[in-house]
């Protein structure tokens, strides 16, 4: 492989340098591949802080948590490199948890007050994380419940007064808003529920139908709108905050992943795409863990000598990050080529699995 993750101190200048924008520029894509030890404060945090930025002569880079630590470096307060964005805030953890406890209960301002929370920092979260409000992510999750209870065949205005709605025309309402169609019409449709999860190299965002996983991404992926907008229209369904077995399953054996303890995915999918791209997608999954391929021995393999072209396109397709590992694929000449979810992210995952082979 032309890049080799270090360990260690990093004393390639091209790497500083590059590490140094990134911390510049906040740049999310990069937490979990450095962390930034600041001789002046004694300090040490990741990509994304937004406290004020150090000068280049007074800090060290360093590719593991374990080494900055060694050297004597405090975590920061407000990124907390430790947590590596693993974990969601305790008030965040405890609201949601406050919503699944109460699924069918609109959960008010004055409510998670009386637990301790406040709902304007609740509502700024969400807002950027999850692209919407608290109180909108409830209200998804019991349309959610909802909309499952109405597939078994019970009755609307039992549905919408057992879900915490004040009214069958409010339920209606709220219900269109987020379906696109009416109980009535929207019954026998299909959904993609959207769940946010952590991982060593930032949040991911984790999409699923009744019949699998459809979508794992980084969240700062540049294409994911469009790619959004492809699966509803691919799928015949709109998006809604939930989860299901499937993303329960993924988060479990995304976890193991990480930990260096599993190597493969058991999880269904349900990635949507020409039977070419499926074959191809299939191709990326019969590549070894802790081993790597091109474009050119993928398209051998599929008996497609001349079509390294439109293999590329197809990897370039794959809305299923690292269970379907993209990422395995690299340049014919042993360098790295270009990934969703970032060079560095890519380097990193390739260099973790031939840790863990």
């Amino acid at each position: 492989m032309g890049t080799k993750f270090q360990s260690m101190l990093i004393t390639d200048s091209r790497k500083i340098n590059k590490y140094y924008k990134a911390l510049l520029d906040r740049n999310a894509s990069f937490v979990g591949i450095f962390f930034v030890g600041v001789h002046t404060t004694s300090i040490f945090c990741i990509a994304d802080c937004r406290a004020r930025k150090p000068k280049l002569k007074n800090v060290s880079f360093y590719s593991e948590l374990k080494d900055v630590l060694d050297q004597g470096f405090r975590p920061c307060k407000i990124c907390k490199p430790t947590l590596q964005n693993l974990e969601m805030p305790e008030a965040v953890t405890r609201a949601i948890q406050l919503v699944h406890d109460h699924p069918k209960e609109k959960i008010k301002d004055y409510r998670l007050r009386q637990e301790g929370l406040d709902p304007a920092y609740l509502r700024r979260w969400f807002k950027k994380n999850h692209g919407m409000t608290f109180h909108a992510y409830q209200r998804m999750f019991r349309i959610n419940k909802a909309f499952q209870e109405l597939k078994e065949g019970k009755k609307s205005s039992d549905t919408a007064y057992d879900n915490g709605f004040e009214s069958l025309s409010g339920f209606n309402y709220t219900y269109k808003k987020i379906l696109g169609s009416s109980p009535k019409h929207n019954v026998g449709k299909n959904i993609i529920l959207l769940s946010r999860t952590q991982t060593p190299l930032g949040p991911m965002f984790i999409a699923a139908t009744d019949k699998g996983i459809c979508l794992l991404e980084f969240v700062d992926r540049r294409m994911l709108e469009t790619e959004y907008k492809d699966l509803q229209r691919l799928l015949h369904a709109n998006i809604i905050a939930g989860e299901n077995q499937h993303i329960k399953l993924l988060k479990k054996e995304l976890k193991e992943y990480f930990n260096g303890d599993r190597n493969s995915f058991t999880v269904k999918l349900d990635a949507p795409g020409t039977s070419f791209q499926k074959l191809v997608w299939q191709a990326l999954r019969d590549i070894p863990f802790g081993e790597n391929t091109n474009y050119s021995q993928l398209a051998l393999n599929l008996n497609k000598a001349t079509a390294v072209r439109a293999v590329a396109s197809a990897n370039g397709f794959n809305r299923i990050a690292i269970v379907i590992p993209c990422h395995r694929v690299i340049g014919k000449d042993g360098q790295l080529r270009g990934y969703g979810g970032g060079l560095e992210r890519k380097a990193w995952l390739l260099a973790h699995e031939k840790k863990y082979s």
